[in-house]
């Protein structure tokens, strides 16, 4: 859409010039007051808004659109101040698909996926189809590909010239998240030049700082100049990010679920909220469909004790005055993009109409305009590289050396905690028999196999927390941030069929019960994302999690609680195609600690 003049919106204003439509007696809900203005009109001219006030009559001819708003509410678009495209497992066309008749209008997207998958050329593929969509989409340059260079290969790397390339592009907005917060505190150089390539530019820094630590290194993260974090989980995290000149970022995505703890340092501690705001991180395709996207935040977090006006101060106005686009929107005011949401109920929070950019984009969940059709190059649907076929043997755990013999030994183990990013570190006692550990109770195997270089690399430890009481496997190429190929499982043979069938597809994640497949989903776009439709996506996923309680786990989104077993920057035990990580003291760790009883080390 053409730049609109400023003179056709005065021109408007002052009732020179018709305006093409006119929403008539609705409640504004003015986010940059805080107030709820009874029976107000807006006047709107090539997608923005010219007047906004009691009487928009003046502006109105035989040629002007008018809707009747009857006392709706009339809400800015909602905007996602934190996310990741791919973690919808869709393309950025169909999560648009899937958000915008939610009231979503615009999206700042982190898309380091792709990045650790096909380095600045996946990024760019990203941008280029971010720029065609309706709704507006801001990109952050990854910042940590891969993660954590020295424990984990990725399949590409973005370096600090990368950076300085990408912070020209069009509709970039700052630097993803540095979750290299070690690498702040002792003042990298890599680390120090991409974020001095984005102060230069004059954009935001994306932070992630994933301790609990609280001391000297978080200081240093701050003093580094990092502008966000969404890695709270605890009320004493979002006071510190807040007194320490922070935005704080509360998500609320499909497994990561940190709004109702750091929520009360507003509703309890009377910390003021212009600080804050709300995001989803990472939402998959069924909770996009079936739940919804920024107003399923915007639910909870009214749930959880904020007002509805302050909830959308955090998902709109805080988030637009934060990455320094208000004057283009997060507010219905003179001169915004007309991104304006009609909605009965701010408790209940179901949109029933979408204006994007003045245009009547849904009506009551329904999409009324086309989005583009998109080609992908070959390169991104080929994207899984295994080194051969994967037997039983690839996943039997040996003891090896003096231990080889013992009925028992202690073991490293990676213990899930559900709705939360972070693992807990175990270490049990775990049977032996003819030189081979048994899976315990309450364990499962996983398995990580490289996939991009095809290395033949294949890390095998136990996790704990999923609960499969079945013959089982699930598989997946989605394995944050590294995405190498993921198997967890209770039998080796439905693990080896898991992984094969994936490398078959050409990614994606698949569940194997009793050697039976029983749930796909192909991710054929760097195995993280889909080529269909985002209902068809939907359906696909939900099946998955189905599938995973076939085989016993009843984990809330199990399948993006798994996917956060290879990222090796969040506390406190990964694994990676290296070995075993302990990311509390950022070194690998041996899988076999030692005999049985042994003292932790």
């Amino acid at each position: 859409m053409p730049a609109t003049s400023p003179k056709n919106l005065i021109d408007v204003a002052m009732g020179r010039k018709p305006a093409d439509l006119v929403i008539r007696k609705g409640t504004w809900v003015c986010v940059q007051s805080g107030e709820f203005v009874p029976d107000t009109d807006i006047a709107i001219k090539d997608g923005r808004i010219a007047y906004v006030g009691p009487d928009a009559s003046h502006t109105i001819t035989k040629n002007t659109r008018v809707l009747e708003a009857e006392g709706k509410y009339l809400v800015p678009g909602l905007l996602d101040g934190h996310m990741h495209v791919e973690s919808g497992m869709l393309t950025v066309t169909e999560f648009v698909r899937a958000v915008l008749p939610r009231g979503t209008t615009g999206m700042f997207i982190d898309p380091h996926e792709i990045a650790n998958v096909f380095g600045l050329k996946g990024v760019k593929l990203m941008a280029n189809e971010a720029a065609r969509q309706p709704i507006h989409i801001w990109l952050q340059i990854p910042s940590c590909v891969p993660s954590a260079p020295e424990l984990e290969t990725a399949g590409a790397e973005i370096t600090s010239g990368d950076v300085a390339t990408a912070m020209q592009w069009d509709n970039v907005i700052g630097l993803g998240e540095m979750m290299n917060y070690r690498g702040v505190a002792s003042a990298a150089p890599q680390v120090l030049a991409e974020m001095e390539t984005t102060r230069d530019a004059g954009k935001v820094i994306g932070g992630h700082y994933a301790s609990a630590d609280l001391g000297p290194a978080f200081h240093a993260y701050a003093a580094g100049g990092i502008e966000d974090d969404h890695e709270g989980t605890r009320l004493e995290d979002a006071v510190a990010r807040a007194r320490q000149g922070m935005r704080v970022m509360l998500r609320y995505g499909s497994a990561w679920q940190d709004v109702a703890a750091q929520v009360a340092a507003i509703t309890k501690l009377g910390l003021a909220s212009n600080r804050f705001i709300l995001c989803t991180d990472d939402s998959n395709a069924g909770t996009l469909v079936n739940e919804g996207h920024m107003d399923r935040v915007v639910r909870h977090a009214v749930a959880k004790g904020l007002s509805p006006m302050t909830a959308l101060q955090m998902s709109t106005i805080n988030t637009a005055e934060y990455f320094g686009v208000s004057r283009e929107v997060g507010m219905i005011a003179p001169g915004r993009w007309a991104d304006i949401l009609l909605v009965n109920d701010l408790r209940k929070f179901q949109v029933e109409m979408v204006l994007v950019r003045g245009q009547v984009a849904a009506d009551k969940g329904k999409l009324l305009i086309n989005l583009p059709e998109v080609e992908y190059p070959g390169w991104a649907t080929r994207s899984v590289h295994l080194k051969r076929p994967l037997s039983v043997v690839d996943f039997m755990l040996k003891v090896n050396g003096k231990l080889a013999g013992a009925k028992n030994v202690k073991v490293n183990v990676i213990g899930i905690l559900e709705n939360k990013a972070a693992t807990k570190h175990l270490q049990m006692d775990v049977p032996v028999k003819d030189g081979e550990i048994q899976i315990a109770a309450g364990l499962a195997k996983v398995a990580l196999i490289e996939r991009h270089h095809k290395t033949g690399a294949i890390q095998l430890g136990l996790v704990s927390g999923f609960g499969l009481t079945e013959p089982c496997a699930i598989a997946s190429t989605v394995a944050h941030d590294c995405h190498h190929m993921l198997v967890v499982g209770t039998s080796d043979k439905d693990m080896a069929l898991a992984a094969n069938k994936l490398a078959e597809v050409g990614g994606g994640q698949v569940v194997v019960l009793k050697g039976k497949v029983i749930a796909l989903i192909e991710l054929a776009i760097g195995g993280l994302m889909s080529t269909e439709k985002a209902e068809k996506v939907a359906a696909k996923a939900t099946k998955i999690v189905d599938a995973f309680r076939s085989c016993g786990c009843k984990l809330n989104s199990p399948n993006m609680t798994m996917s956060l077993l290879a990222l090796v920057v969040i506390p406190e035990i990964r694994i990676s195609d290296k070995g075993l990580v302990d990311v509390e003291r950022f070194m690998f760790i041996p899988f076999v600690v030692g005999p049985a009883g042994q003292e932790q080390l």
